[in-house]
């Protein structure tokens, strides 16, 4: 436009006035077309300069590497020292969102032994075959307790959207004491029964569940002996009175072996969770542990 106006004969200051620019760019443009040829401008974007080169990028995402927990102010202590120019809190959040960095909670899993790594590979690898019709033939059961009180203990880390399930992106879980314990079990078709635990469970009070509860499910649900019944392998479920008893009733359904120090296999946990969920919803929370087994036991029917 500029170009055109002083080719058609107008003088800088009619150029100026048509194109509403100042006199100076007409003369600037006009000069720049002449000497070198240029019709568009080859300044750079305004603003200020970003702080964080691709170099500092490239150094803030190995701290990230090398401490997935750090705080947003610990990262930024962390990223000024030995640098010539120091930046805030603010740039850092910034810059990590920029190279794909996000602030998220942990996935909770299991702290599992070089052992039982192989025997859950085992495991999946001798069931990679199943079909959804064959795990609707399994009955999942577990033990849970639910606490009075909940301690959150939550942390953050920074991860990027596909890096979940990088181990650097866990924290692990042991289980706590406390609270209300009670077993359970279901199915693909249906909710199973739900058995308040009053004392510490042992394998004599596991077997009155396991042929008071179990047995008339697994009969009922799958009448032509094709069912599997799955447990972990807590000591009271691997006693001699409990193997005792599963073989005497091998005939009527199978027990699933089972991988150790694997409660994250076992889907009955996305149920524990939709309870505790659910108990932190209640208008009246409870106050005393019979208070909490009625509401656990209301959520479960």
């Amino acid at each position: 436009m500029v170009v055109g106006a002083r080719l058609a004969g107008l003088s800088i200051s009619q150029s100026a006035q048509l194109l509403a620019f100042s006199r100076t760019t007409i003369s600037r443009v006009y000069k720049e077309w002449c000497e070198k040829g240029k019709t568009s401008s080859m300044r750079q974007s305004c603003g200020r300069k970003c702080l964080v080169d691709a170099r500092g990028q490239r150094r803030m995402g190995r701290l990230i590497q090398a401490d997935r927990r750090a705080t947003l102010t610990e990262i930024t202590t962390r990223y000024n020292r030995g640098m010539q120019q120091s930046i805030c809190e603010a740039t850092t959040r910034t810059t990590l969102r920029r190279i794909g960095y996000n602030s998220r909670r942990p996935h909770r899993v299991p702290l599992i032994s070089t052992a039982n790594r192989k025997k859950r590979l085992q495991f999946a690898q001798a069931h990679q075959n199943w079909t959804v019709e064959d795990w609707k033939n399994v009955a999942w059961s577990d033990e849970s307790r639910f606490l009075l009180r909940h301690s959150d203990g939550r942390v953050r880390i920074w991860r990027k959207q596909n890096e979940d399930m990088d181990p650097s992106c866990h924290v692990t879980t042991v289980q706590a004491g406390g609270g209300v314990m009670v077993w359970g079990m279901f199915s693909w078709h249906t909710l199973g029964p739900l058995v308040p635990i009053g004392h510490r469970l042992n394998a004599t009070a596991y077997l009155s569940i396991v042929s008071d509860h179990v047995h008339p499910f697994m009969t009922t649900m799958y009448p032509s002996s094709d069912g599997y019944f799955q447990q972990d392998n807590a000591p009271c479920h691997k006693a001699r009175i409990i193997s005792k008893w599963f073989l005497e009733h091998d005939n009527e359904f199978t027990v699933l072996k089972w991988p150790p120090q694997s409660p994250d296999l076992n889907p009955i946990e996305h149920l524990w969770d939709v309870v505790e969920r659910e108990l932190r919803a209640l208008d009246v929370h409870p106050t005393n542990l019979h208070q909490l087994q009625d509401a656990i036991l209301s959520i479960w029917a």
